[in-house]
């Protein structure tokens, strides 16, 4: 039986994030932090009022475990967990369900898990690549999370294998709500969509920076420019979603003919703006699909 409801094997920058978040949905006593370097987690569980443990221990003891490492370092870490996993999985028991379990069916007979579910967040791993390193097809989420998880304000990409029950998914829903957006998208598009989402906030940082510059080279004081440049991405952003308008129509809408903001817009496409922007996605994407 779990004992804790969301269990972090790694906890760097993403892991750490998504920790933040969960604090919200859950109390910190039902998280447990693990780490290569254990220091890290300790200092994670310090803040959060989160706990400590092993690999080993979230691996028998979580509903929810997050494999929060780097995709080279994957299959090492999970095969010591193989046994562990096998054996939560024959844990099983005969008809119905609940929230953390995973539904399969035996002959005639509705069978569930004694809840976990595993939750990748390593690119270009597929769930079928993680369900290999774990040594068994067991319910399996993907996620391509990116790092405003941590206030509230992300945007997590995911996908399911078909081991996941309905009320394991509901109850994912309900528990990564304090982070942002969860849509759950079919797993052929995730590697573009993490190529967007994913590695889009250091595109957007580097434009925070660049505006906040141009204002300083205009002789606005630093901490001013870069109030302005981050209010104003986003409110932009937030019209464009609130709204439902193209944003080409709401450029359009700031650009009075022979303006100072159609000056602005030709200075970047003579920059060669929109398609730097569109080759970073290509080249985040192109990278993923060769890890």
């Amino acid at each position: 039986m779990s004992t804790y409801k969301l269990g972090f094997i790694g906890c760097g920058n993403m892991g750490s994030a998504i920790a933040r978040a969960a604090v919200h949905t859950v109390e910190a006593s039902q998280l447990l932090l693990a780490n290569r370097t254990p220091s890290k987690a300790e200092a994670l569980a310090s803040e959060l009022g989160a706990d400590t443990g092993t690999n080993e221990d979230i691996a028998d003891k979580c509903s929810y475990i997050f494999l929060g490492v780097k995709p080279q370092m994957m299959e090492a870490m999970l095969k010591p967990l193989e046994g562990i996993f096998a054996e939560r999985f024959q844990h099983t028991k005969t008809i119905g369900s609940r929230a953390g379990s995973s539904e399969r069916i035996v002959g005639e007979t509705t069978i569930c898990t004694e809840g976990f579910v595993l939750v990748t967040m390593a690119a270009g791993l597929s769930i079928a690549d993680i369900q290999r390193m774990a040594g068994g097809a067991y319910p399996v989420i993907r996620i391509m999370p990116n790092t405003p998880v941590s206030i509230g304000k992300g945007m997590t990409l995911a996908c399911a294998s078909p081991e996941v029950g309905e009320a394991a998914i509901c109850e994912f829903e309900k528990l990564m709500s304090a982070s942002g957006r969860l849509d759950f998208i079919p797993e052929n598009l995730i590697d573009a969509a993490s190529a967007l989402s994913g590695c889009g906030p250091a595109y957007v940082y580097l434009f925070i920076e660049a505006l906040a510059d141009g204002a300083v080279e205009c002789g606005l004081p630093r901490a001013k420019a870069l109030e302005y440049a981050c209010q104003t991405l986003i409110g932009s952003a937030s019209l464009v979603l609130e709204s439902g308008s193209h944003p080409g129509t709401l450029k359009d809408a700031v650009c009075s003919p022979g303006g100072t903001t159609i000056a602005g817009v030709h200075a970047l496409e003579r920059g060669g703006f929109r398609c730097a922007a569109m080759d970073a996605v290509k080249a985040a994407y192109d990278k993923t699909r060769n890890m």
